[in-house]
C-alpha cells in the first residue's frame, strides 16, 4: 500500500504548475498579449533551464498532449459534416499546397545551413506543420475560428493531421539506400494505410449508430458524473485507437467531436469537457516552454534567431501567397499567415524519430527542436503585434472595431444590414425613428454608406456588444440576421439581460419559427411568407378575381397558415439537436382539402406518388394552456385540421 509521502510527491509538480499558471498568465494578460505567451514563458522560468522546479519536460508533455486532444475534439463538436465537406478544397489544395511549399522552402535553408537533403527534409517537413493548439487558441481568442481565413486556417491544420500518417511511413524510406528496403517500406505503408482507414470506417459505423443510444441509456440514470466520464472515455478511447493504427491522437479526437457534432447531447458533452481542456492545454504549453534549452539558445542565439526569424518569415510569406490565391482578401491572408506561422507540435515527434532512425544527427536534431519551440514563443507575439496593426488600420479606415459605438440612445437597435434589414431601416428612418444598426459583415458596411446609414461593425451574438449597442435603453431589438443558430443565441441573450427590451424576429422556416415561438418573442416573420401571399394575391387578380375577393383568400390561407404553426408547437415537440429530423416530421400538407386527388401521368410518377402518400395524420396531441391556445387559434382560422406542414415560408 501506498503510503502518505508517495501520494505527497505528487503535489509538489501539480502545484509548482498551477502557480505557474496563475502568475504568469494573468500578467501577460494585462500586458494586452496572448494567454499561449503566458503559459510559454512559464514553462520556461518552471523548466529545466529556469528554476529547474519541474525537471522531467517529456512526462509534462506527454500528459499534456490530452490538452490538444480534447480541443480538437470541442473543435469537431462545433463543426457539421456539411461544413466539412464544403472546406475539401481547402483541405485538399490549400493544405496540399502550404505543407509541399512550406517543407521545400524551409528544408532548402537547412541545407544551405549545411544538413544532408534527407537530413534537411525532414527538418523542413517538421518546421512547415503548424502548431494546431496555438493556432486554435489565437483564433478562440479572437473569436475568428467561424470567420473564412479562420476556416481556411483549420483546413490547413486538419490536412496537416491527416498526413502524419504519411510522413512517418517517410521517414523509413529517407533512412534507407533506397535499394534494399523499397518494397519493404511499400508494404508496411499499404498496411499501415489499411488498418488506418479501417479504424476510421469503425469509429464513423460506432458513433453513427452507437453513441446517442449510450449516451441516452447513461442519461436515464440520472447520474451526471458518469455522463462526465462517458465523455472522457469516449474521447480518449477514440484517439487512442487512431494513434495505434499511426494517426494522431488528435485526428481521433477530432472525428469523435464530429460523429457527436449532431448528437442531442452535443452541448452537455462540450460543458463536461471544457474544463478538462483549458487546464491540460495550459499544461502542453508550457512544456513546450520547458523544453527550450536556454544554454543552447545562448550558444548558438545569433543562429538560431536568425533562423527564427527567417522560419517565421518565410511560412508566413507563402501562407499569404496561397490564401490569396484561394480567393482571401489581404488582411484575411495576414492574420491566417500568422496564426499558422509557428511550427508544430509534431516536430517534438519527427525530430526525434529522425534522430533515431539516423537521418537527423544529434546537435542538429536539438537545434531544430529548439527552433521550434522558439517560433512557437515568438509567433503569439507577431499575430498579438499584427492584429494591433491591422486595428489601427481599421479605425482609421472607417472600419470601426467591435464595441467601438458613438451613441446607443437609439429607440431601435437592428442586428443585420442584409436586404432584409435594408428594407427595414427604409421604413424605420422615413418615419424619423432612430435606429442603431450592427453587422459583422464588413461588405455590408461598406455598401450601407450608399443609403446614408451609419451601420456599426458588431457582432450581435455578443453580450459586451449588445450592451453596447444600447440594447438596455432599446425599446425594441429587431434581429434580420440570417444564421438560423445565431438569431436564437441572440434572442436568449436579450430576454436574459434586457428584459424590457421587446424581440422582434425574422425567421427562415416553420422549425425556426416554432424555435422562436418557445423563446416567447414577441414577433415574428417567416422570411417569405408575406411576399408568397402578395405574390398569390396579385396572381388571382391577373386570372380576374376581383381584388377584394382575392384579399380575403389570401387572408384566409394566411390565418389557416398561423393556426396550423401554433398547433405544432403544442404539440409534439421538436427535436432541436437534429432539426433534419423535425424537417422530416413536419411535411408539406395542403391548408384545405384539395377538391381530387393528384393522377399520375406516367408509370413512374404513378410509383413516386404511392411511396410518398402518407397514412392519415394522427390528431396531434395537446393539453393545459398550449391546448386552449391551439384551439383558439384554430377557431379563429375556421376548422383547421392539425396536419404537419414545412415549407419555404
Amino acid at each position: 500500500m501506498a503510503s502518505a509521502a508517495d501520494h505527497a510527491s505528487f503535489l509538489p509538480p501539480v502545484l509548482t504548475f498551477l502557480s505557474a499558471a496563475v502568475i504568469g498568465v494573468p500578467i501577460f494578460r494585462l500586458l494586452g498579449q496572448s494567454a499561449v505567451l503566458g503559459y510559454l514563458v512559464a514553462g520556461v522560468v518552471i523548466g529545466p533551464s529556469g528554476l529547474s522546479l519541474i525537471t522531467e519536460a517529456e512526462t509534462a508533455r506527454s500528459v499534456s498532449e490530452l490538452g490538444v486532444v480534447l480541443l480538437l475534439f470541442i473543435v469537431g463538436l462545433e463543426l457539421e459534416l456539411s461544413r466539412l465537406i464544403s472546406m475539401r478544397r481547402d483541405i485538399l489544395g490549400l493544405g496540399t499546397l502550404q505543407l509541399a511549399l512550406c517543407a521545400v522552402a524551409l528544408g532548402g535553408l537547412a541545407m544551405l545551413g549545411g544538413l544532408s537533403m534527407a537530413a534537411a527534409t525532414v527538418v523542413g517537413i517538421a518546421l512547415a506543420l503548424s502548431a494546431t493548439a496555438v493556432a486554435l487558441q489565437l483564433l478562440e481568442e479572437r473569436r475568428d475560428l467561424g470567420a473564412p481565413y479562420g476556416q481556411r486556417a483549420f483546413a490547413i491544420l486538419l490536412f496537416q493531421d491527416l498526413s502524419v500518417v504519411a510522413i512517418l511511413a517517410l521517414l523509413p524510406l529517407l533512412a534507407s539506400t533506397g535499394t534494399t528496403s523499397g518494397g519493404n517500406w511499400l508494404g508496411e505503408a499499404l498496411q499501415a494505410t489499411g488498418s488506418a482507414v479501417a479504424a476510421v470506417v469503425a469509429a464513423v459505423l460506432v458513433g453513427r449508430y452507437g453513441l446517442n443510444p449510450f449516451f441516452r441509456m447513461l442519461a436515464a440514470s440520472g447520474a451526471r458524473e458518469v455522463m462526465t466520464a462517458a465523455a472522457l472515455l469516449v474521447v480518449l478511447g477514440t484517439a487512442l485507437i487512431m494513434e495505434h493504427v499511426g494517426l494522431s491522437m488528435a485526428m481521433g479526437a477530432f472525428l469523435a467531436g464530429l460523429l457527436l457534432a449532431e448528437s442531442n447531447f452535443r452541448h452537455q458533452l462540450e460543458a463536461d469537457i471544457e474544463p478538462f481542456r483549458g487546464m491540460l492545454l495550459g499544461l502542453f504549453f508550457m512544456s513546450v516552454g520547458m523544453s527550450i534549452d536556454l544554454a543552447l539558445v545562448r550558444e548558438h542565439w545569433l543562429a538560431l534567431s536568425a533562423a527564427t526569424v527567417s522560419a517565421i518569415l518565410l511560412k508566413t510569406a507563402i501562407v499569404v501567397g496561397l490564401f490569396r490565391l484561394f480567393g482571401s482578401p489581404w488582411i484575411d491572408a495576414l492574420r491566417g499567415a500568422a496564426v499558422l506561422a509557428p511550427a508544430g507540435e509534431f516536430a517534438f515527434v519527427l525530430l526525434p524519430v529522425g534522430g533515431e532512425l539516423g537521418i537527423v544527427d544529434g546537435n542538429a536534431g536539438r537545434l531544430a527542436i529548439a527552433l521550434a519551440a522558439l517560433t512557437m514563443l515568438i509567433g503569439p507575439l507577431a499575430a498579438k503585434g499584427l492584429d494591433a496593426l491591422l486595428a489601427t488600420r481599421r479605425t482609421s479606415a472607417l472600419e470601426p472595431a467591435y464595441d467601438v459605438i458613438e451613441s446607443a440612445e437609439a429607440r431601435v437597435l437592428v442586428i443585420g444590414f442584409g436586404r432584409f434589414g435594408q428594407i427595414l431601416n427604409q421604413v424605420l428612418l422615413a418615419q424619423g425613428v432612430s435606429v442603431t444598426v450592427i453587422d459583422k459583415d464588413v461588405e455590408q458596411i461598406r455598401s450601407a454608406a450608399r443609403f446614408g446609414f451609419r451601420v456599426y461593425y458588431g457582432d450581435g451574438t455578443r453580450l459586451d456588444v449588445l450592451r453596447a449597442a444600447g440594447g438596455a435603453r432599446a425599446e425594441l431589438v429587431c434581429i434580420c440576421i440570417d444564421d438560423p443558430e445565431e438569431t436564437l443565441k441572440i434572442i436568449d441573450l436579450v430576454h436574459a439581460e434586457f428584459p424590457s427590451a421587446r424581440t422582434y424576429v425574422r425567421v427562415y422556416d416553420r422549425v425556426q419559427a416554432i424555435e422562436a415561438m418557445n423563446r416567447d418573442v414577441d414577433y415574428l416573420m417567416r422570411e417569405t411568407v408575406e411576399s408568397a401571399l402578395a405574390f398569390g394575391r396579385a396572381t388571382l387578380e391577373a386570372l380576374g378575381v376581383p381584388a377584394a375577393e382575392a384579399a380575403g383568400v389570401a387572408d384566409d390561407v394566411r390565418k389557416r397558415d398561423v393556426a396550423r404553426l401554433v398547433l405544432q408547437q403544442a404539440g409534439d415537440p421538436l427535436d432541436r439537436a437534429d432539426p433534419v429530423r423535425s424537417l422530416v416530421r413536419i411535411k408539406p400538407e395542403p391548408l384545405i382539402t384539395p377538391v381530387r386527388s393528384s393522377r399520375a401521368l406516367t408509370a413512374e410518377t404513378q410509383d413516386i406518388i404511392a411511396k410518398e402518400r402518407p397514412a392519415p395524420p394522427e390528431p396531434a396531441r395537446t393539453d393545459g394552456a398550449a391546448a386552449d391556445k391551439a384551439r383558439a387559434e384554430a377557431v379563429r382560422a375556421d376548422e383547421i385540421r392539425p396536419e404537419p406542414v414545412a415549407d419555404d415560408a
